[in-house]
Order: C-alpha cells, then sequence, then structure tokens
C-alpha cells in the first residue's frame, strides 16, 4: 500500500529576498508498507524542483516521524510562531 499524504514544490515566490544561492526544492509526504515487514512508515521525499526521481527518501517508522513532528513543532514555538496542532 501506497498513500500520497501531502507534496509542495517551492517556486521562487516562497524564498526570502537574498536567498540567491538557495535551492528550489518540493517534499511529499506518504505512507507505505511495502517493505518485507509489511510494517507501514511515513515516507518523506525531498528533491530538487525538476529533478524528480534524484531525491532523497526517508521511511520513519512512528517513533521517528513523531519526533520529526516534535521537531518542526520546537522550531516554530523558536522563531515565535505558534506551532498549531
Amino acid at each position: 500500500m501506497r498513500r500520497s499524504i501531502d507534496d509542495y514544490p517551492f517556486t521562487e515566490n516562497d524564498l526570502p529576498a537574498g536567498a540567491d544561492d538557495v535551492t528550489l526544492v518540493s517534499w511529499a509526504v506518504a505512507i507505505s508498507d511495502d517493505y518485507d515487514d509489511t510494517v507501514p512508515r511515513v515516507v518523506l521525499t525531498v528533491e530538487e524542483v525538476g529533478q524528480a526521481g534524484a531525491g532523497l527518501v526517508a521511511h520513519f517508522d512512528p517513533d521517528h516521524a513523531r519526533r520529526l513532528r516534535a521537531a518542526l513543532r520546537d522550531a516554530l514555538r523558536e522563531i515565535g510562531e505558534d506551532p498549531g496542532t
């Protein structure tokens, strides 16, 4: 089973002023249990816009997915943003 959850390809409008050396990337989150152990995992793909298939893919078990979620929440708080739900 594979199921796409969300994805976002960055555009020039997403970059802050002065970010001339930043690479436009896209990210995608999915779930998959296409492994020998059939345990579902959260899959995060990050790749350069226009370079489909040449990016990095991380396969997170539930504990690692929660750790990433907590890190993103903490980073948002650190910059004074509401981390949401």
